[in-house]
Protein backbone atom coordinates (compact mmCIF):
# COMPACT_ATOMS: atom_id res chain seq x y z
CA UNK A 1 0.00 0.00 0.00
CA UNK A 2 1.51 3.24 -0.78
CA UNK A 3 1.93 6.27 1.43
CA UNK A 4 1.92 9.68 0.81
CA UNK A 5 4.64 10.85 2.82
CA UNK A 6 5.29 14.35 2.93
CA UNK A 7 7.93 16.47 1.61
CA UNK A 8 10.49 18.25 3.29
CA UNK A 9 11.97 21.00 2.74
CA UNK A 10 15.86 21.71 1.84
CA UNK A 11 17.57 24.58 1.68
CA UNK A 12 20.54 24.79 -1.11
CA UNK A 13 22.99 27.60 -0.16
CA UNK A 14 24.93 28.88 -3.23
CA UNK A 15 28.21 30.14 -1.55
CA UNK A 16 30.42 31.65 -4.28
CA UNK A 17 34.03 31.96 -4.37
CA UNK A 18 35.45 34.89 -3.48
CA UNK A 19 36.82 37.62 -5.68
CA UNK A 20 35.45 40.29 -7.61
CA UNK A 21 32.10 39.23 -10.17
CA UNK A 22 33.01 38.10 -13.22
CA UNK A 23 31.57 40.72 -16.34
CA UNK A 24 28.23 40.27 -17.89
CA UNK A 25 29.75 38.42 -21.13
CA UNK A 26 31.51 35.74 -18.96
CA UNK A 27 27.82 35.29 -16.67
CA UNK A 28 25.61 34.99 -19.49
CA UNK A 29 26.21 31.29 -20.54
CA UNK A 30 26.36 30.27 -16.77
CA UNK A 31 23.42 32.20 -16.25
CA UNK A 32 21.19 30.34 -19.33
CA UNK A 33 22.50 27.16 -17.67
CA UNK A 34 21.34 28.05 -13.87
CA UNK A 35 17.88 29.09 -16.12
CA UNK A 36 17.82 25.63 -17.27
CA UNK A 37 18.72 23.68 -13.82
CA UNK A 38 15.76 25.88 -12.25
CA UNK A 39 13.29 25.42 -15.28
CA UNK A 40 14.42 21.06 -14.78
CA UNK A 41 13.64 21.49 -11.11
CA UNK A 42 10.20 23.30 -11.38
CA UNK A 43 9.05 21.11 -14.04
CA UNK A 44 9.31 18.36 -11.22
CA UNK A 45 7.37 20.51 -8.71
CA UNK A 46 10.84 21.31 -6.53
CA UNK A 47 10.98 24.63 -6.26
CA UNK A 48 9.39 26.57 -3.03
CA UNK A 49 11.46 29.61 -3.82
CA UNK A 50 14.58 31.13 -4.86
CA UNK A 51 16.36 34.60 -4.79
CA UNK A 52 20.25 35.62 -4.81
CA UNK A 53 21.56 37.74 -2.35
CA UNK A 54 22.88 41.19 -2.55
CA UNK A 55 26.80 41.27 -2.28
CA UNK A 56 26.59 43.65 0.83
CA UNK A 57 24.64 43.64 3.91
CA UNK A 58 25.47 44.16 8.18
CA UNK A 59 26.68 41.30 10.76
CA UNK A 60 25.01 41.64 14.15
CA UNK A 61 27.18 39.73 17.22
CA UNK A 62 26.60 39.57 20.72
CA UNK A 63 23.91 39.95 23.05
CA UNK A 64 20.65 41.93 21.36
CA UNK A 65 22.71 42.50 18.53
CA UNK A 66 24.75 45.72 19.81
CA UNK A 67 27.94 45.26 17.47
CA UNK A 68 26.84 45.71 13.46
CA UNK A 69 29.64 45.93 11.25
CA UNK A 70 29.44 45.94 7.55
CA UNK A 71 29.44 42.11 5.63
CA UNK A 72 29.72 39.48 4.42
CA UNK A 73 33.53 40.39 4.39
CA UNK A 74 35.23 39.88 0.96
CA UNK A 75 38.57 37.86 3.01
CA UNK A 76 35.97 34.62 3.68
CA UNK A 77 36.22 32.08 1.70
CA UNK A 78 32.77 31.77 0.14
CA UNK A 79 30.09 34.11 0.33
CA UNK A 80 26.20 33.17 0.22
CA UNK A 81 25.28 34.71 -3.10
CA UNK A 82 21.51 32.91 -2.92
CA UNK A 83 19.37 30.17 -2.70
CA UNK A 84 16.93 27.65 -3.39
CA UNK A 85 14.34 26.08 -1.19
CA UNK A 86 13.49 22.63 -2.65
CA UNK A 87 11.46 20.34 -1.37
CA UNK A 88 12.27 16.48 -1.57
CA UNK A 89 11.51 13.26 -1.14
CA UNK A 90 14.24 12.79 1.51
CA UNK A 91 17.63 13.98 1.62
CA UNK A 92 19.07 11.59 -1.16
CA UNK A 93 16.63 13.55 -3.47
CA UNK A 94 17.55 16.85 -2.65
CA UNK A 95 21.67 16.16 -3.13
CA UNK A 96 20.84 14.80 -6.50
CA UNK A 97 18.84 17.86 -7.60
CA UNK A 98 21.84 20.41 -5.91
CA UNK A 99 24.52 18.33 -7.70
CA UNK A 100 22.70 19.18 -11.07
CA UNK A 101 23.78 23.11 -10.22
CA UNK A 102 26.05 24.40 -12.69
CA UNK A 103 27.40 26.93 -10.53
CA UNK A 104 29.77 23.47 -9.25
CA UNK A 105 31.73 23.51 -12.44
CA UNK A 106 32.44 27.21 -12.09
CA UNK A 107 34.23 27.09 -8.41
CA UNK A 108 30.48 27.19 -6.54
CA UNK A 109 30.08 25.31 -3.62
CA UNK A 110 26.04 24.28 -3.19
CA UNK A 111 24.99 23.36 0.97
CA UNK A 112 22.17 20.76 1.51
CA UNK A 113 20.55 21.75 4.50
CA UNK A 114 17.22 20.18 6.12
CA UNK A 115 14.36 22.93 7.05
CA UNK A 116 13.16 21.95 10.30
CA UNK A 117 9.60 22.48 11.20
Amino acid sequence: MPTNKPKTQYLLLLRQPPGPRPPPEYLEPIMAKFAQWMAGLKKKNMVVGTHGLDTGGKVLRGPGGKSISDGPYPEAKEIVGGYVLVQARNEAAAIKAAQGCPGLAYGMVVEVRRIEH
